[in-house]
């Protein structure tokens, strides 16, 4: 079991290795850059090639059944959830197999609709205490539940 972060503007890295060290988890950090390594045996950073999409790919081709991703990005979500990862936004909201395509559309119609709109000021939620304690709680309860399963 791994946990990969898409770690560029991820808002809960630390609370990833919090709940991944009390598990004994190996954590992987992807990014482009600009991360600052942790020094915690558990944790592997990885800095990719600079360049759109680059630590999706890398995380997108080795995420499968057993491991956990935590990422915002849809369209990794979606190539994870079909891989068998069991995948987490930072909210805590889970991405599965019965709610991914309906995510993904809806993350294309509102593209459209902001592309469509050019006074849009592109200003979401603001990541709050809720959205960390949500977060923490679906990382516990995921990595009880692979626990329990076994190896995949």
């Amino acid at each position: 079991m791994t946990i990969y972060i898409d770690a560029d503007a991820c808002p809960v890295k630390a609370e990833v290795e919090r709940v991944g060290t009390r598990h004994g988890t190996r954590m992987v950090i992807v990014s482009n850059g600009g991360i600052r390594p942790s020094q915690n045996p558990l944790v592997e950073t990885v800095i990719v090639a600079s360049g759109p999409d680059e630590a999706d790919k890398w995380i997108a081709e080795r995420a499968g059944p057993g491991d956990v991703v935590i990422t915002g990005d849809i369209p990794l979500a979606a190539k994870c959830v079909e891989a068998g990862a069991q995948v987490l936004k930072h909210t805590g909201e889970a991405l599965t197999e019965a709610n991914i395509g309906t995510i993904l559309a809806t993350r294309d119609l509102m593209a459209d609709i902001r592309a469509a709109d050019p006074f849009h000021q592109g200003r979401g939620k603001a990541f709050s205490k809720a959205d960390r304690s949500r977060f923490l709680d679906a990382l516990e309860r995921v990595l009880q539940r692979l626990k329990r399963a076994g190896p995949v």
